[in-house]
């Protein structure tokens, strides 16, 4: 009975607000069960709307965009606008227990925000467990009436996201992982759109097409919502031309690969200039860390040219999957569209400096306590993750969410002691500390930095030798940042500065921080409230590679977090 009040008042304030104007663009989610067959196998998977990938959202730049969310699943879920700045609407950004608790089943929740300041493809999943591997979609924004793309407009636009499949049910997958102290299996296949592709046992009829005129150019928004993978992926005898990664314009930049991290976008122009014929789409996994399994497999779908008869599509030659020169000169050759849409100057005063190293790490066993000595990961301990030596920890059993306590000024949620620093200053990608006890042990804590509004903030990522090397892909919410410079070993901060682009440096929400190296990214934080930093390999979220920022209230009325929604959702 519970639930269905729980619903009824859902659909109470859907259809309240239908009644809204017309600058408001509404959608409803239904989260719940789905029965697929994939793989010869049938499997139940958490869905919205009955769709994988869940349904595309189309706005335009200025909207308001509003989404109802129906929990009829099973598991707690909250839903995460991926790229979106969310100014001045925390309360929307939909990480669990960081600036919202949980929408559990039978509940609902509205999540309403103004998309200003941006356009391109940016896309949303859940932020709760491993549900982002079913539960995600296209979120495209179109540029306002009278505005137009700062190149020539292609005469179609079609989404391309990547997925993940396991031929089990993902919750039992990242338990399991969790309760042995070692990595979760890895998937049985990648998807496009949804379908693993020809390669794949009884998977020939589900193979994604796109049918093609000659001649005519088409634009691909191409979407990693992939957990744990990044993926190369080329088309037979077409070339692409990159003009924008995760929702920022770039000077366009012609490749026959592209390389693409959990969590980026990244849009290309893709002309029909090719014989008529069937060409193979192909995606494969990027797989950095040596000595580490991964799914090695291939998902491909077909190009169709408008008239063709050919029955035996052309496959792209794939790079190795440890080519890491390849993806390199991929995500260091891109730059941003200076003075083009939305494009933001590097600000060029610096108020905070932090050198955050971050990787894998490990834990004491906690199957110790049980009789059992060991656990699955090395040195019989169980796996970790940290960013300055503190493993990050969601506060799940409190009462608030973080953002609830930076709102009312709760103390005993989180600290506010993250450090900028770590706190031993070693040789970061030396193999040879991969498993020094002395450094690998990582406490668990809920820490935060805190940030003066509008205060500039420059960022030394840099990725560390712990437990295994490999490319990390780091998400800022809340915000965009420059990516000013980037390469491997540890970085040099009397050479490495003068390789920093002030000119046209890429624009990104998310950096695949190169294997063994370093990136240095630099934003302004003009948004008050909480926002979570953290790995988009979503392996890596619950062993605590991750931290936050609270951005303190800005002088204004314009400039300081409103209260949260009445309906959000309590722990």
């Amino acid at each position: 009975m519970a639930r269905f009040v729980a619903l009824l008042a859902c659909a109470l304030a859907l259809l309240a607000s239908s009644m809204a104007s017309a600058a408001i663009v509404e959608h409803s989610f239904h989260v719940q069960n789905l029965t697929v067959r994939r793989l010869c196998n049938e499997q139940v998977i958490t869905a919205v709307n009955g769709s994988l990938p869940g349904p595309t959202i189309r706005v335009q730049e200025g909207d308001i965009l509003v989404v109802h969310v129906f929990n009829k699943s099973p598991y707690n879920i909250t839903i995460h606008w991926h790229g979106i700045f969310q100014k001045l609407s925390g309360w929307a950004d939909g990480p669990e227990y960081v600036t919202q608790c949980p929408i559990v089943p039978g509940n609902c929740y509205t999540y309403k925000f103004k998309i200003t300041g941006q356009e391109g493809t940016l896309w949303w999943h859940a932020h709760s467990s491993w549900l982002r591997a079913t539960v995600h979609g296209a979120l495209i924004i179109h540029p306002k009436s009278g505005h137009s793309y700062p190149f020539p407009k292609p005469d179609k636009e079609v989404p391309i996201l990547f997925g993940e499949w396991w031929n089990a049910n993902v919750i039992d997958v990242e338990n399991q992982g969790l309760a042995t102290g070692g990595a979760p299996n890895n998937s049985d296949a990648f998807t496009i759109n949804g379908k693993p592709g020809d390669l794949y046992p009884c998977s020939e009829k589900q193979t994604y097409k796109l049918k093609v005129v000659e001649g005519k150019t088409y634009m691909l928004r191409i979407i990693n919502a992939a957990l744990n993978n990044q993926l190369f992926f080329k088309i037979a005898n077409h070339k692409m031309t990159v003009v924008a990664i995760d929702a920022s314009f770039t000077e366009q930049y012609v490749t026959d690969v592209v390389v693409i991290a959990p969590g980026q976008t990244t849009d290309v122009l893709v002309t029909a200039d090719q014989p008529v014929g069937s060409y193979y789409m192909a995606a494969t996994p990027y797989a950095s860390a040596a000595n580490v399994s991964f799914d090695n497999t291939t998902t491909r779908g077909i190009i169709v040219y408008e008239g063709s008869t050919s029955a035996n599509p052309l496959m792209p030659v794939l790079p190795a999957s440890n080519d890491t020169l390849t993806a390199h000169k991929f995500y260091s050759n891109l730059t941003g569209l200076a003075g083009g849409p939305h494009w933001v100057p590097v600000p060029r005063q610096v108020d905070e400096h932090m050198f955050i190293t971050f990787g894998i790490n490990l834990a004491p066993c906690r199957s110790n306590v049980t009789g059992n000595p060991t656990c699955q990961g090395p040195l019989n301990q169980s796996l970790s993750a940290s960013m300055n030596n503190v493993s990050f920890v969601l506060p799940s059993t409190s009462k608030l969410s973080m953002l609830q306590a930076f709102f009312f000024d709760v103390g005993g949620v989180y600290t506010t002691d993250f450090p900028n620093k770590p706190p031993v200053k070693f040789d970061y990608t030396n193999p040879n500390i991969s498993l020094d006890r002395s450094l690998i042990f990582a406490p668990k804590a809920t820490k935060v930095k805190t940030l003066k509004y509008n205060s500039t903030v420059e960022i030394v990522l840099q990725n560390t030798a712990f437990v295994g090397i490999e490319n990390h892909p780091i998400h800022i919410h809340g915000f965009n940042f420059h990516v000013l410079a980037q390469g491997f070993g540890n970085y040099d901060s009397v050479n490495d500065q003068g390789k920093f682009n002030f000119v046209n440096p890429q624009t990104r929400n998310t950096i695949a921080v190169p294997v063994g190296g370093w990136a240095v990214i630099r934003f302004q934080a003009n948004n008050p409230g909480i926002w979570l930093v953290h790995c988009h390999l979503d392996v890596h979220l619950p062993w605590g590679l991750a931290m936050a920022f609270e951005v303190e209230n800005g002088p204004t009325i314009s400039s300081i977090l409103p209260p949260p929604p009445a309906d959000l959702p309590q722990c």
